[in-house]
């Protein structure tokens, strides 16, 4: 592992079919208490990172490099090469995931709070039912959902949408994991019940110090509940570090697009634009990004340098490996190439 605080320790992560690559050389790390943001558009294969790491991979799709966990696994194994008797101890123990349909997450035919109980007691963090039980109230009322124990003999199809996501987030944090992997927790909640459930998820984190990797497309809640961001496309990391340089200062070309289109950028930022700009054309399929810079077919500053591969730069001062990416991109402000 990389530091002794460090959860997480991604190095050299690819993941593809017998035929088509899909994930190249991902590297990275999140330390204990730290909140990294994965960004990207769909297709840039930020929820393939994580169901890879989650050891939730499809068949048919192979991983390769080295994923290290250090929360009740030894540092010296590469999760990658573990069997999936150990992974499925791992996950919702050592790690667990909250996905962006809650639906799809919770059992139909079962009460929430069996299920919230259900996760406790395969993992045997709680010596009996009963115990369960009580825990369950007080996970339920810790998400802030009113009457849990009425609530606890409820089924999925009687809850909101909000408060399927905060049963969600209870059995993700049910076993104190010391990694949480969200991956679009709140695309489907409105801005109200989105921003309640952000801050659980926030105050979920701080208080068991653990280590968080958030995958959305809306950068302003990288920018609210992150610390870190990784910005994702082609399969690649194409740069890195923290959350406020990275928006006030990005240096590639996509990551410019990115916070162009968002909302980061204010009226006066867009005086003299179209009032919604987009990044020009659509990302590629599987397999056919370009070599050298994947971002170069789509933009408009691309020159020769760009089919070539690029160096990588170092960004500040962050763990060893996170870097922006690309040699032929030029700052907006004509500060001369920059990585």
């Amino acid at each position: 592992m990389s530091g002794d605080r460090t959860v997480l320790d991604v190095t050299g992560l690819s993941v593809g079919t017998r035929h088509t690559p899909l994930l190249h050389d991902v590297t990275f790390s999140i330390e204990r208490g730290e909140r990294v943001g994965l960004i990207g558009e769909s297709g840039s294969g930020k929820s393939l990172t994580a169901l890879a790491v989650m050891g939730l991979l499809s068949e048919g799709l192979t991983a390769t490099g080295d994923v290290r966990l250090s929360a009740r696994t030894p540092a010296t194994r590469n999760l990658l090469e573990v069997g999936e008797r150990e992974m499925a101890r791992l996950r919702g123990d050592g790690m667990s995931m909250v996905f962006q349909e809650p639906m799809t997450a919770l059992n139909p035919t079962m009460k929430v709070g069996d299920q919230v109980a259900e996760v406790m007691l395969l993992h045997r963090t709680q010596p009996s039912r009963a115990a369960a039980r009580r825990r369950v109230v007080e996970l339920l009322e810790r998400v802030d959902l009113p009457d849990a124990e009425h609530l606890a003999r409820s089924y999925p199809h009687e809850l909101s949408g909000g408060q399927r996501q905060r049963v969600v987030l209870a059995i993700a944090l049910a076993n104190d994991p010391a990694l949480l992997i969200c991956d679009e927790p709140t695309t489907a909640l409105d801005v109200t019940v989105q921003a309640t459930v952000l801050d659980l998820v926030v105050r979920g984190v701080e208080a068991r110090d653990a280590a968080m990797l958030f995958i959305t497309h809306d950068l302003g809640v990288v920018a609210t509940v992150c610390e870190r961001v990784l910005v994702m496309y082609g399969g690649r990391i194409v740069e890195a570090g923290p959350v406020a340089e990275v928006f006030s200062d990005p240096r590639h070309r996509y990551t410019q697009g990115l916070i162009g289109a968002s909302d980061l950028v204010g009226a006066e930022g867009r005086r003299g634009r179209a009032a919604l700009p987009t990044i020009p054309g659509s990302v590629p399929p599987a397999g056919r990004f370009p070599d050298g810079c994947v971002f170069r077919t789509r933009c408009a500053h691309a020159t020769a340098r760009c089919e070539t591969p690029p160096p990588w730069f170092p960004r500040g001062d962050h763990p060893a490996g996170e870097t922006a990416y690309g040699h032929a991109c030029v700052h907006p402000a004509g500060e001369g190439q920059r990585g």
